[in-house]
């Protein structure tokens, strides 16, 4: 079974879009645990309205496939980690609350890696609005150098780390997350197909292109960015 564990933090607007992607999946082996980090725009009610809705056409398999939690604003690793604890799938799913599913998302994910066993996890290519991210093969060197995996991926729950999604990181927690994996020898590998689209405005809704970061190093944006970077860089002695 795979756990599709999402945080959701005042994104309430976006919530439901995610859930039907999810409730039109093509391999319904799965469980839906929310946990909401303290929002203050009600993702409760647009969670309620939706098993309502999948009740009455029929489409709820069963009251535990979909959980939701609350708890006090912590961030989304904490909320990531609060959902991983709740959950039962031997796949894990983190999925953050603005995206949009492919059918066949889960399907074309669980086979890649039943296929190979050799991996931990499995990951495709996105769009973020219009653009296109075609994040390609898994590199461990490209992977120590630079983030360029997200967090939606579907990981074995074995090779997810002990201390789980490390709450002291504000930025670039899934390339913590990935360097952290990398180091106890496993890795990824990539479908090369658009799976899922991130919806503007949300958790990616801060993007420049590559060469603003060489150009313009006086950007706000990108101080945060160069901080961010140099933290998780010392962390994992790179």
């Amino acid at each position: 079974m795979i756990s599709i564990i999402i945080p959701v933090y005042n994104q309430a607007d976006k919530l439901g879009a995610l859930l039907k992607s999810i409730a039109l999946q093509s391999d319904q082996n799965f469980e839906v645990i929310i946990v909401d980090d303290g929002s203050k725009d009600n993702p409760e009610k647009v969670f309620g309205d939706f098993i309502l809705s999948l009740r009455a056409s029929g489409g709820l398999k069963g009251e535990g496939d979909y959980k939701f939690f609350k708890q006090e604003n912590k961030g989304a690793p904490a909320a990531r980690n609060h959902g991983f604890r709740e959950s039962r799938g031997e796949y894990l799913f983190f999925c953050d609350a603005d995206l949009t599913m492919d059918k066949t998302l889960l399907e074309k994910l669980r086979l890649t890696l039943e296929a190979h066993p050799e991996v931990s996890y499995v990951y495709s290519s996105f769009y973020f609005g219009r653009k296109l991210f075609k994040v390609g093969p898994f590199d461990a060197n490209k992977m120590r150098k630079m983030p360029y995996i997200n967090p939606m991926a579907l990981l074995r729950r074995e090779h997810f780390p002990v201390g789980g999604w490390d709450e002291g990181i504000k930025k670039f927690q899934d390339w913590d997350l990935w360097l952290t994996i990398l180091e106890a020898g496993h890795q990824g590998i990539f479908v090369p197909e658009v799976l899922y689209h991130v919806q503007t405005g949300g958790t990616m809704s801060v993007w420049l292109p590559a060469i603003a970061y060489k150009l313009c190093p006086f950007l706000p944006a990108v101080k945060k960015y160069n901080s961010a970077m140099k933290i998780i860089k010392e962390k994992h002695r790179l």
